[in-house]
């Protein structure tokens, strides 16, 4: 037998306290919040029974024991009364008169017969009788306790609250001992056994979740040859892979790198052509899992559970699967495995587990047919995803997966660019040092796309010339966002010319180039001198292809084909990015594809920052917005097409020599193209304010550089667009000093 103490728990303990709560309901005695004292109906009871009478004698206790409780057979009786016998006769040596002796006597005797009379004939069988006691035990408790135990009980007794007060009447830890395991910690507050019933509810309640179970499960990874040629083992033929009938035999899988980069697409392809001609079926993915649409949100069914049992139980009917029984109940334990897993988790709640469940429901539902359709009992279909999980969403559904008859694939060839949130204890990582860039999984040859060795040799060159170098390759980064540099007058002609990577706060941030540019008002004539002026001018024209000599550029009246179409695009204040594209007037599909998408998000970031007066508030400001980025002028978007993010960025001078003001029109098409990268200066010699009036907040950077003059005859400025000049004094006052 034992007797232990418990003063803490761990999640081995807890689990241990509900099993040997169980056997002690079956088998023994629970007591909670103690043994309660005789009543007096009780010591009445006793005295008409067995008289008043006492001797500290084996026999005597022996002789009394069959009379109170005729059901014990004489051994449990003798060891019973042996152990008392003990017990008192200790209590005698430690000086207590026998009185002390007849009244502990008698307590006990009550005790056995009001509280103990179930396990006592139990004593003496294979399966021990079990106590558990919780609470602060007092002395008299303990030596009846201890009495059993020593008769033959086993015996676990909870202290909620330390060992301090158990301490107090057994000094030495002589009658039981106190159990001892890592990483335990003081119970938590309120924990009782009425804790460990509801527990162990919960877990009948989990139980039932299931069902009938699957009369096959997973053997996974388990039968792989190697470990390293998981290419060869996932095209292994499923009855080839082992022959207990009680099994099935999947894959579960990540490479991380590549083995040879030459081969790479090649190996895939072959892969995926081989799989498909031996009748398995496949999914192979290349992109993120589609987020699934409102329409199909809406047909999982689930409720407002506010327990994690109900709210599993809800999601259940999702799984029914008429035509392949088997599989149904395969999905069911599958999912009711994860979702009890992950409540577990640290963080998570009945909300985020429910919106994880409700995207796995749905990625279930699209990719069934392609995976389970017409199954044969043996068949393992295949499920090969480039790229990694995104997303835990992701991970979730492919954990699920792994745990029916499927193969599943996951490739990482450029692990410096891909993260996959996929863990998992089933799951097996291999690792190679080699990297390769590949968006697509070839699945035609047409799609094949390979490299020799000196091709792959030269983009490693390229990697070791171009990271962290300060040396960009043509068109390195597709991701762009630009800072308005506030600079001095005199530096503008200086960072006029400069490529973008020389000026201050140029940087890359996760892979997205900053870009400093300037976005300038020059208001007055330095010294009245306009023939200077003109010098300086024509010093930025070297540089710039397009000059705007008169306002308004754009004008309300101009024709654009978007004008009234523009609310079919924007939709909550998010541009419909697929309608755009596949409109019939829309303008920038020849442009490379990363530069559509960067226009595209300047035209989100333009409308989301408010910059132009009225956007959201004025009826239509937002689709005129629109409508004016969507119909640049054609010299604007080939300056855009040919922008290098880390290299010089497109320029614009807009001179305003009259009391002239910028259209609204005009003010977007300033506001964006400052978003996507331009340098732009207004040149205002009259220093009218005739700029800033649609932008919503102090965008532009005024430099006050000398005398207002009017009337100014304007030289046509466009001869001298992207021409050098001759220098002259006041130019050479901004060069750089070698």
């Amino acid at each position: 037998m034992y007797f232990y103490r418990i003063s803490g728990c761990n999640p081995q303990i807890r689990k241990f306290i509900r099993t040997y709560y169980n056997a002690a309901r079956q088998n023994g005695v629970v007591l909670e919040g103690g043994i309660a004292n005789p009543t007096n109906q009780n010591l009445a009871y006793y005295q008409e029974q067995m008289g008043t009478s006492f001797q500290l004698s084996p026999g005597f206790l022996e002789s009394s024991l069959k009379r109170w409780l005729p059901r014990m057979q004489d051994n449990q009786r003798q060891a019973v009364s042996t152990s008392v016998y003990r017990t008192l006769d200790d209590l005698r040596k430690n000086g207590k008169p026998e009185s002390v002796l007849k009244n502990v006597y008698i307590k006990f005797m009550c005790w056995l017969y009001y509280k103990f009379e179930r396990i006592v004939s139990l004593l003496g069988n294979d399966n021990l009788p079990k106590i558990l006691y919780e609470g602060n035990i007092t002395n008299h408790e303990l030596l009846l306790i201890s009495v059993l135990a020593h008769a033959g009980c086993d015996v676990i007794l909870l202290e909620y609250h330390g060992d301090a007060d158990y301490l107090k009447y057994d000094a030495g830890s002589k009658l039981s001992e106190l159990l001892v395991l890592p990483e335990m910690k003081p119970f938590p507050d309120g924990y009782t056994l009425k804790t460990v019933r509801q527990e162990i509810q919960d877990e009948l309640n989990r139980k039932r979740l299931y069902g009938i179970l699957p009369e096959v499960e997973n053997c996974t990874n388990a039968w792989l040859d190697s470990g390293e040629k998981l290419f060869t083992d996932i095209r292994t033929a499923p009855e080839q892979r082992g022959n207990n009938p009680n099994l099935f035999y999947n894959l579960f899988c990540r490479i991380v790198g590549v083995e040879e980069k030459q081969n790479y697409p090649n190996l895939l392809y072959q892969t995926y052509t081989e799989l498909k001609e031996s009748g398995r079926k496949i999914v192979a993915l290349d992109t993120a899992l589609p987020e699934p649409s409102p329409a199909e949100i809406n047909t999982v069914m689930r409720g407002n559970a506010t327990k994690i049992e109900n709210l599993i139980a809800e999601f259940l009917p999702n799984f029914r699967y008429p035509a392949n029984i088997q599989l149904e109940r395969l999905m069911i334990k599958s999912f009711v495995d994860l979702m009890l897993a992950e409540s577990e988790r640290e963080g998570m709640n009945l909300n985020k587990l429910s919106s994880q469940a409700v995207y796995l429901v749905c990625w279930m539902r699209k990719y069934q047919a392609a995976l389970f359709q017409n199954r044969k009992e043996t068949e393992i279909s295949c499920f090969l995803y480039l790229g990694g999980c995104r997303n835990e969403k992701e991970a979730l559904f492919l954990r699920f997966l792994a745990r029916l008859p499927v193969d599943i694939l996951i490739l990482l060839p450029n692990p410096e660019q891909q993260k996959c949130f996929l863990e998992d204890a089933l799951l097996y990582t291999v690792h190679y040092d080699n990297s390769l860039a590949i968006e697509h999984f070839p699945t035609d040859i047409s799609e094949l796309r390979l490299g020799t060795t000196a091709y792959h040799a030269e983009r490693e060159l390229d990697t070791l010339l171009y990271q962290d170098s300060g040396i960009y390759r043509n068109q390195q980064y597709s991701k762009a966002n630009a800072v308005t540099l506030r600079t001095t007058f005199e530096e503008i002609a200086l960072y006029w010319k400069e490529e973008v990577s020389f000026r201050p706060n140029f940087g890359i941030v996760h892979d997205a180039v900053t870009v400093p540019v300037i976005f300038a008002k020059v208001s007055g004539v330095k010294d009245g001198d306009i023939q200077e002026y003109w010098n300086w001018v024509k010093v930025l024209m070297a540089e710039s292809p397009f000059v705007i000599q008169r306002a308004p550029f754009l004008m309300n009246n101009m024709m654009n084909p978007f004008r009234n179409i523009t609310t079919e695009f924007l939709m909550n204040g998010q541009l419909q990015r697929d309608r755009i594209k596949n409109h019939q007037n829309y303008k920038y599909g020849f442009l490379r594809g990363e530069m559509q998408e960067h226009m595209l998000d300047k035209l989100q970031l333009l409308l989301d920052q408010r910059i132009i007066k009225g956007t959201y508030e004025n009826t239509g400001t937002e689709y005129l917005i629109v409508s004016v980025v969507l119909n640049l002028d054609i010299h604007l978007i080939r300056e855009i097409q040919k922008f290098d993010f880390t290299k010089k960025n497109p320029k614009l001078l807009y001179l305003i020599a009259d009391e002239k003001m910028l259209s609204l029109e005009d003010s977007i098409l300033m506001a964006f193209l400052n978003l996507v990268g331009f340098d732009i200066v207004f040149l205002v010699p009259t220093g009218y304010q005739c700029v800033e009036r649609f932008f919503q907040k102090n965008m532009i950077e005024e430099h006050q550089i000398g005398e207002y003059l009017y009337d100014v005859r304007v030289p046509n400025l466009q001869k001298y667009a992207g021409k050098p000049v001759k220098s002259s004094p006041f130019s050479n006052l901004f060069k750089k000093r070698r």
